[in-house]
This record gives C-alpha cells, sequence and structure tokens, in this order.
C-alpha cells in the first residue's frame, strides 16, 4: 500500500504539535529572565541560550531519526537491554510525575490564580486547581490520536497568535531600548561571559532529555497519519522538529528582547514570569494579567499532555500489564499528588537525578546522530556511556543533600577542580568526547577486520 505524501501541512501540524509539547514553563519563562540579566549582551547571550536550548533538543529528535528509535528504550538499548528500560523508567519519573509535570501544574497556578487568592486559602486554592488541571490534561490526552488534534490545531495556534500580538504590540510600541547594563554584572558583563552563563541556563531546561520522552508521542502521531514505513517516519520526525525547533529559537530571541527591554521600566524580577507579567500588563493594562493567565495555562497544560502521553505510551510499550489509559490515570494521579506535596522537596530530590541523567542523555544522542560514522554498531554507546558515567554521577552529588558532608565535599571538590568545565555543571562534555573517539576508532578496527 501506498503511503500519503509528507506535505507541507503535514509538516506543520507535527511541527505544532512538538512546539507545543516543548514550550511549557521553562521556555516562556527563562528567556525574559535572561534577558534582564544580560542587558546589553542579550544577543550574545542569546546566541548562548539558543546552542543548549535549541541545538540540544534538535540533537536529540535527529538521534530518533537517524537510528530509527521509537523513543528512549530504543535509543538506550545498545548499551545493554537492562540499561534501556533502567534509563526509561528514570527518565520519565523524572519529566513525569517526580518533578516536571508537578512543576508545569504549580507554575500554571502561580501565573494565573495566585494573583488572585488571598494567602490563607492558597492551599486549598492549590488543591483545586490542580485537580482541575489534571482533569483537563487526562480528558485531552485519553486518546492517542487526540493529541496532534487538540495541540497542533487548537490550542498551539491559539497560544502562537496571543504570544504573536504581544510580541507585535512591544515591537510596535518599544517601551525602551537594548542597551541597558546587564542586571547580573558578575556572569554577563562581557560578550564571551554571556554565551557561557546563557548556555548553562539553557541547558537547564532539560529539554534534550525531554525530546527523547516525546519521541515516542511524536512518532504514533506520525503513523497515526499513515505512515508506517521507518524512514518516512524518520524524515517525518527530523523535517518537523526542525521546524518546531527553529520557530522555537525565534522566539526566545524575541522573549530576550523583551527582557532586555524591560530594564528601563522595571527591577530585576525574581524570576521571568513576573517579567512577562509586567511587560503584558504594562501593554494591556489591568487584562493583561487575564491575557497572560491564558498564555501561560496553554503553554502549561499542553507540556503537561505531551509529558503524561509519553509517559503512558513507553510504559504500556514495555510494560503491558497496563492499558495506556491505566498507565495515564496512573501517572497523572501521581503528579497531582506531588502537586500538593510540595514542589520545594521534591525539587531538592530530583535535581540530582536530573544532573545524572542529563549526561547520560548526551552520552546517547551524539553517538546517535553520528551512528552512520560506524554503522551504529553498541560498542561505541557502551563506551561513551561508561566514560559519562562518572562525571554524571559527581554531578549528581554534587547537587544532592550529600553535598556538604566531609567525604562528599572533597571528592566534589577534586572533581571541579581536575576536570575541565566541571565547576559549572559541564564536566561530561570532554569524558563524552573522548569515550566517542575512543568507541568509534573501535569500531571502526572492526569494521575492517570485517571487510578484509
Amino acid at each position: 500500500m501506498t503511503e500519503p505524501k509528507l506535505d507541507f501541512k503535514k509538516i506543520i501540524l507535527l511541527a505544532s504539535l512538538i512546539f507545543g509539547m516543548f514550550f511549557g514553563a521553562g521556555n516562556l519563562i527563562f528567556p525574559a529572565h535572561l534577558g534582564q540579566l544580560a542587558g546589553h549582551n542579550w544577543l550574545s547571550a542569546g546566541t548562548g541560550f539558543l546552542l543548549s536550548a535549541t541545538l540540544l533538543p534538535l540533537l536529540a529528535l535527529l538521534a530518533l531519526g537517524i537510528t530509527r528509535s521509537t523513543g528512549i528504550y530504543d535509543l538506550a538499548k545498545p548499551v545493554a537491554p537492562w540499561y534501556g528500560m533502567l534509563f526509561l523508567i528514570f527518565a520519565h519519573f523524572s519529566l513525569g510525575p517526580a518533578f516536571v509535570t508537578p512543576r508545569v501544574a504549580a507554575t500554571a497556578y502561580q501565573f494565573t490564580l495566585a494573583p488572585w487568592i488571598p494567602a490563607h486559602y492558597s492551599t486549598i486554592a492549590i488543591i483545586l486547581f490542580s485537580a482541575a488541571f489534571f482533569a483537563l490534561t487526562y480528558i485531552f490526552s485519553v486518546k492517542e490520536i487526540g493529541l496532534t488534534k487538540y495541540i497542533g490545531k487548537i490550542m498551539n495556534p491559539i497560544f502562537l497568535g496571543l504570544l504573536a500580538i504581544v510580541i507585535f504590540i512591544a515591537i510596535l510600541h518599544p517601551f525602551g531600548g537594548l542597551s541597558a547594563l546587564p542586571a547580573d554584572p558578575t556572569h554577563y558583563a562581557k560578550s564571551g561571559q554571556s554565551i557561557a552563563s546563557a548556555f548553562i541556563e539553557g541547558y537547564n531546561t532539560m529539554d534534550a532529555l525531554a525530546a527523547l520522552a516525546f519521541g515516542i508521542t511524536i512518532v504514533r502521531a506520525i503513523q497515526a497519519m499513515g505512515f508506517k514505513q521507518p524512514k518516512n517516519i524518520a524524515r517525518a520526525t527530523a523535517t518537523s522538529g526542525a521546524l518546531a525547533i527553529i520557530g522555537m529559537g525565534i522566539i526566545y530571541l524575541f522573549l530576550i528582547a523583551l527582557g532586555t527591554m524591560s530594564l528601563t521600566k522595571f527591577p530585576l524580577a525574581a524570576n521571568g514570569g513576573i517579567t512577562l507579567q509586567q511587560i503584558i500588563q504594562y501593554y494591556f493594562g489591568s487584562f493583561g494579567l487575564i491575557l497572560f493567565a491564558v498564555i501561560a495555562i496553554l503553554a502549561m497544560l499542553t507540556t503537561a499532555m505531551g509529558l503524561v502521553a509519553a509517559f503512558a505510551q513507553d510504559f504500556h510499550r514495555l510494560f503491558p500489564v497496563l492499558s495506556y489509559k491505566q498507565w495515564l490515570l496512573f501517572t497523572i494521579g501521581l503528579s497531582f499528588i506531588t502537586t500538593n506535596f510540595g514542589l520545594d522537596t521534591i525539587i531538592k530530590f530530583s535535581l540530582p537525578l536530573l544532573m545524572l541523567l542529563y549526561p547520560l542523555a548526551m552520552a546517547l544522542i551524539i553517538p546517535a546522530v553520528l551512528s552512520p560514522l560506524f554503522g551504529n554498531q553498541s560498542i561505541v554507546y557502551k563506551i561513551t556511556t561508561a566514560f559519562t558515567a562518572i562525571p554524571a554521577i559527581l554531578d549528581a552529588l554534587a547537587n544532592s543533600g550529600l553535598a556538604t558532608t566531609t567525604w562528599a565535599t572533597q571528592i566534589i571538590n577534586l572533581y571541579h577542580n581536575s576536570l575541565p568545565f566541571a565547576a559549572i555543571g559541564l564536566g561530561w562534555t570532554l569524558p563524552i568526547l573522548f569515550g566517542l573517539i575512543i568507541g568509534i576508532i573501535i569500531a571502526r578496527i572492526k569494521i575492517n577486520r570485517a571487510t578484509i
């Protein structure tokens, strides 16, 4: 049977789905805050931010396409099947009920109802809000095929339209220039320094890890369009993913610029959410609070839908004892509990796990992108992961509650002083490079021997 043509309309719809799943809490508020921190170095800061917040997720999507993987498990399986399953479980719980999904719900509350609720009613208010938020998440996610419709066709276009109005008005009537001094001269006083500092900000979005989690949802959406051949699914993933990431990058630069201009009217805010709220209220008055609330809820809801659906799809695939709907209820129920349990506590326990998983994810993504060079041999993944595991474990230790103990402090100080970039959380970069080179050399030797 002949498969349908991957036309422009399908690419746009898939790109809208991917954009909607990615663009959540951090993607909306980090750039605006970065603009304030960087001041007149906003463009160099934006460059650094784009390198990590768009290039790394794009590489993750390309990795899935090149290796024709349907998700996290397929990509991690070359290290070992047990490793693939373990990595999937830890990644989905970190991005799902243990941290990111509850954070999305809590952030949605913070920027919608919280300003209107008296402090003594805040506890019951967030319980009711998160219950309604996750009920909507379930309703819109319960049918897998509905994700493309609700996110790609309805919610994300509305979100982009409203955000475009804000950006367009700000461009027509700028309330300040782009020459404000950096609000954080320690990290953004010079262009080169701004690039490095902003790269870390973008790295903290963890979107490269999220791209692997969303892989199965993207593949299912493509299959629902009638594409079954792996090469066609890979091409659709890469094309639509690249378009979505480019769109995100353009919006990031506008939000960073808006954050810089806001310094002429407002002082440095505690976070980018407050900055955006002030900007929108400046242009639209009291109606701006409602407009910002709608923008925020759309951004958070589409990301929550993507996260819970990907969790349920991957777990049902590997553990079919429960149906997709049952796994969906499982992750939504845990996320609801976590949201109301206290995010500060959850973040404290989840951050070490995220710092462990992100380098390990890069140890899968980078070899996968380069896999045509070595025939996608598993030895490259194994060696690269082995080299990366040590700095990943030490990064997790440095961000855990054990970091202040005497023995841990000594180990962490030795790690930070011995390995380049370790002190800024990027100690994994050189080990990945060394592991990759060694792995490819061994793989090429095997290929050459096989052809003799």
